[in-house]
């Protein structure tokens, strides 16, 4: 018996670390697009880290907990981004990163198209959000795609009123063994 459970032991924990991915920074990108004075500001952050459970044949053992470097704001005009790191906006002296964490992975009526449920933390704000994605083989890994909109004002994030509320984040992740 000892044996049947060790064996057992050892098949779940061999299934369960072949499946564990780390967030790879090069080859990955977090941007965003938002509107400010009726005009499209995109830009990108990075510094991002994270563990990644996928297994595309057991999405009910997936999970992602994923984060990214708040203070790496970049919109290609310093004196913004400077004022995105501020309290008003991102506080990244308070709230270093920006994390997500999955609470389950299902297929969409989509050939090829998985969705994601999660918890999106933004300063002092949680939100559950959801979002379509897809999961391309690659190397010794995955590439992980897709977007989302969300209301910054949702999670404190400024207050001006010549920026628009929704902001669009699209997102491209590697991640490998």
């Amino acid at each position: 018996m000892k044996k049947i459970v060790l064996v057992f032991l050892i098949a779940i924990t061999g299934v369960f670390a072949s499946a564990q991915y780390k967030a790879v920074e090069k080859g990955s990108e977090v941007k965003f697009k938002v509107k400010n004075f009726g005009f499209n500001v995109g830009g990108s952050f990075s510094g991002l880290e994270g563990t990644i459970q996928f297994d595309p044949n057991n999405l009910a053992a997936s999970s992602f907990d994923v984060s990214i470097d708040a203070n790496t704001i970049f919109t290609d005009n310093n004196a913004r981004d400077n004022h995105l790191r501020e309290e008003s906006y991102f506080d990244v002296k308070n709230y270093p990163r920006i994390r997500f964490v999955s609470t389950r992975v299902t297929t969409s009526n989509k050939k090829g198209v998985l969705f994601i449920f999660g918890k999106l933390t933004i300063k002092k704000e949680t939100k559950e959000i959801s979002f379509p994605f897809t999961a391309d083989p690659v190397d010794d890994g995955y590439l992980f795609k897709g977007g989302f909109k969300i209301n910054r004002r949702d999670y404190g994030v400024g207050g001006s009123s010549t920026i628009s509320d929704n902001v669009e984040l699209n997102l491209s992740v590697l991640a490998k063994k």
